[in-house]
C-alpha cells in the first residue's frame, strides 16, 4: 500500500483536507453496497440538516464486519495518530444517501458541539468515503479550503465564501479536520449519491454516538480489541471512562456481573426502584 503520510498530513494542515483516491477497492466497495442495501429506506431525515430527501444509516460498525475493517484503516489511523492523542475514539459512523431533489445543507463543521473557542487544535478528524462517485450535480460534498483555521467568525466568513464541490470517484475518501467548513451539496441529478462517514475524536472527548448502548454486546465482543477501545471500552488516563472503579472492557468478558448489582446482593440491599 503506497500512502504518503507526510503529504496527506501536510494537505490537512494547510488546506484542511486531503483525498485518499484508492481508499476502497472494488471488493470492499461491493460489500459496503451489499450491507447498506439491507438498511437503506429505513430512515429519512427529520430536519433540513439531516435532509428531508436524504437517507441515513447510523452505527455502521454494528451493521457489518466490512465496517470494522474500514474504521481501522491503517492510513486513516496514521492520520489520527498525527493529529489526535493516542487511543482516539470513534465518534460517529453513518451512511448518507442523498436523493434527487435534495437541497444543500447549511455550511457547518463536524465538531461544532465542542465549545472550545476557534481557532483551536484538532478535537476530531472526519472521513467521507464515496460509494457513488461525487460530482457537482449529485450532492458531492462542498468544501471551503483553509476554513479549518478560521476563528469564531467562521459563520460570517462561510456566508461570504464560494464552496467548492469535491469531485472524486467511487472508492475515494476525503479526510478533513473537525473544524473544516463544508456541507452536503444539492442533488440535481436523477440518481442518488451514496457515501458513508467515520469520524474520530480525542480520547477525552464525548462521542456523538453512544456506541456502548448502540452496538449490541454480542457484536462488540467479536470486534478487534482496538475497535472495542475506540467505541469506549477503554480508559483515558487516569480514570476517565471507568466502570464503578473497574475497566469498562470487563463488560465484554464472559459471565460479567454489574458490580453495583453484585454488591447490593452481597449485602442484602435493594437497588433503587
Amino acid at each position: 500500500m503506497n500512502f504518503d503520510l507526510e503529504a496527506h498530513a501536510g494537505a490537512i494542515e494547510k488546506n484542511g483536507y486531503t483525498i485518499i483516491e484508492d481508499f476502497l477497492d472494488a471488493a470492499r466497495l461491493a460489500e459496503v453496497r451489499r450491507v447498506l442495501g439491507f438498511y437503506l429506506g429505513s430512515h429519512r431525515g427529520r430536519n433540513p440538516f439531516e435532509g428531508h430527501s436524504t437517507e441515513r444509516v447510523y452505527t455502521l460498525v454494528a451493521r457489518g464486519r466490512v465496517f470494522w475493517d474500514i474504521a481501522l484503516d491503517e492510513r486513516v489511523l496514521a492520520l489520527c495518530d498525527r493529529f489526535l492523542l493516542p487511543n482516539c475514539l470513534l465518534t460517529a459512523s453513518q451512511a448518507i444517501c442523498i436523493r434527487p431533489g435534495e437541497q444543500p445543507q447549511d455550511l457547518h463543521h463536524d465538531d461544532t458541539f465542542y465549545t472550545v473557542p476557534r481557532p483551536r487544535p484538532m478535537i476530531s478528524l472526519s472521513t467521507i468515503a464515496a460509494v457513488d462517485a461525487f460530482t457537482a450535480e449529485n450532492g458531492g460534498t462542498e468544501i471551503i479550503p483553509g476554513s479549518h483555521l478560521w476563528g469564531e467568525d467562521w459563520r460570517a466568513r462561510a456566508a461570504a465564501a464560494n464552496p467548492v464541490a469535491v469531485a472524486m470517484p467511487a472508492g475515494a475518501c476525503v479526510v478533513f479536520s473537525g473544524t473544516f467548513v463544508h456541507r452536503g451539496g444539492a442533488n440535481r441529478s436523477p440518481a442518488p449519491r451514496l457515501a458513508f462517514s467515520n469520524q474520530y475524536c480525542q480520547p477525552w472527548a464525548r462521542q456523538q454516538e453512544n456506541f456502548l448502548q448502540g452496538v449490541p454486546l454480542e457484536v462488540a465482543r467479536q470486534m478487534p480489541q482496538r475497535l472495542q477501545q475506540m467505541l469506549g471500552y477503554s480508559i483515558y488516563p487516569p480514570f476517565m471512562g471507568q466502570l464503578t472503579a473497574s475497566h469498562p472492557a470487563k463488560v465484554l468478558e464472559p459471565g460479567f456481573q454489574n458490580r453495583v448489582e453484585a454488591q447490593a446482593r452481597a449485602v442484602g440491599a435493594r437497588l433503587p426502584e
